[in-house]
């Protein structure tokens, strides 16, 4: 009851293997031998296909943002998306694809912690509010979140969309339709009527682009709380809300309080009981320290803190996102683009208070995570924050790390991001030249790797 070969067998194509069929025949001949090139081959093929998923990065200066160090010629092995290990003396398999940065400084992939991927400064202002749709936006958001990720930053919060296009987009980079940074999301920003997440300073009779039920503004401690379950409900990974006027919008104050402590409060309870945490949009001194007694994870912008604001922020862990270069931009820029004069008064009367303020919170050794409102910046320049950050009082090494290992903290990734680390993602940028010595040298990224895939390589220019 055995196999027999037929006149009509024909080999595989890569050699005269008739006597591997003998494996399956019932009989002693040669079976023990049959065993042994199989189990050899099966081995040989196994350790093949291992190698071929695997890479390794020679790096001529490696930035540690754990320890706060930067180590000469290091490897980084990476099995498909995941960092296997690190270090001077890593043993690399045979067929292991090597990627040569031995000339550059390699970090871990940056991240964002207040961006608008679905927006950017090109448009005319009133041609933005009154002609554009949500459909314009959704359809070149996939374009800033390209230039993001090229940009070296590997991982972003959005801190706000219209019509929930940063779930859309945050939906197509994780299943491998777009390229982009990994997102957390946080839906509608939700504001008080008349406020900053609210139009005002225009005709009521306007009918406007967004069904105003469809938004995030909301008043009084029910509404806001319907607000906080709708986002959730939607996709929200956070929650992100109003607590002060702004600049980009026509309230007379850019740091006036817009919510009552009690409705903060509900805000953040009610986020916290879905298990979500809160940011605040906050410039003005008594707004922030509201929003960061109400709960909050971190104050975005913080603009006017004041002594008391960072002693509330460093006893409960609150996390400032300064963004600083947005109001530069604003000043040098936006009055060509249309805007009100009355926006860009605010951006100047704010911008020495707001950097002074900075200089105090650094000093003191609040937590700093990086951000920086880009949209209101262009997608793509999202480095541009780390020179005024060490302008202001940080070391590069701590810039650096407030885009790393702080941020990671701040959005509870520490586990996965912020360090290129064992069993870390495998997202890693690199730049031609010291950071540590140039900051600036950031806004010129050459490498991007993001889940150990390359999406950018150039060679020094």
């Amino acid at each position: 009851m055995g196999y027999s070969f037929t006149s009509n067998y024909t080999p595989p194509i890569w050699g005269d293997e008739r006597k591997y069929f003998y494996i399956y025949h019932p009989t002693k001949t040669g079976i023990m031998k049959n065993k042994i090139l199989i189990v050899a081959l099966l081995t040989f093929l196994v350790n093949l296909s291992c190698a071929q998923g695997l890479k390794a990065i020679k790096a001529g200066k490696f930035v540690d943002t754990e320890k706060g160090v930067v180590l000469e010629n290091q490897i980084i092995l990476i099995d498909s998306n995941k960092i296997l290990e690190v270090g001077p003396k890593i043993m690399i398999p045979e067929g292991t694809e090597i990627i040569d940065l031995s000339t550059a400084t390699v970090l871990p992939g940056l991240i964002d912690c207040h961006v608008h991927i679905t927006g950017d400064p090109d448009k005319n202002y009133y041609e933005d509010i009154f002609r554009e749709t949500d459909i314009d936006k959704a359809v070149r958001a996939h374009i800033y979140a390209k230039r993001t990720l090229e940009a070296g930053f590997t991982m972003c919060r959005n801190a706000g969309a219209q019509n929930l296009i940063d779930v859309s987009v945050r939906n197509a980079i994780n299943d491998g339709t777009i390229p982009g940074p990994r997102l957390l999301v946080s839906c509608f920003a939700i504001g008080a009527t008349g406020g900053h997440a609210d139009m005002t300073g225009f005709n009521p009779n306007i009918d406007w682009k967004y069904n105003k039920d469809y938004t995030g503004v909301a008043d009084g401690v029910e509404e806001i709380k319907k607000r906080v379950r709708n986002n959730i409900k939607w996709g929200a990974d956070w929650i992100k809300f109003m607590a002060t006027a702004g600049v980009l919008s026509e309230e007379e104050s850019v740091g006036a309080p817009q919510y009552s402590f009690e409705e903060m409060k509900a805000l953040c309870d009610e986020a916290h009981m879905w298990g979500k945490k809160v940011c605040a949009h906050a410039h003005g001194t008594e707004g922030i320290k509201m929003a960061i007694k109400a709960g909050v994870s971190s104050v975005e912008h913080c603009s006017l803190v004041d002594e008391e604001g960072i002693k509330l922020m460093k006893t409960k862990g609150v996390y400032m996102v300064p963004t600083i270069y947005a109001v530069d931009y604003i000043i040098e820029k936006y009055s060509s683009k249309g805007y009100p004069p009355k926006i860009i008064e605010k951006a100047k009367k704010l911008r020495v208070q707001k950097n002074e303020c900075f200089k105090k919170a650094v000093k003191a050794g609040v937590k700093i995570a990086y951000g920086t409102d880009a949209s209101v910046i262009p997608a793509g320049w999202n480095a541009k924050d780390f020179k005024p950050m060490v302008e202001f009082g940080m070391t590069p090494m701590q810039a650096i790390q407030s885009a790393t290992i702080n941020a990671a903290d701040l959005l509870d990734h520490k586990t996965k991001v912020g360090s290129i680390a064992k069993g870390k993602y495998a997202d890693i940028i690199a730049v031609y030249g010291n950071p540590i010595e140039d900051i600036s040298i950031l806004e010129r990224v050459r490498f991007v790797m993001k889940d150990g895939v390359i999406y950018k390589n150039e060679k020094p220019q």
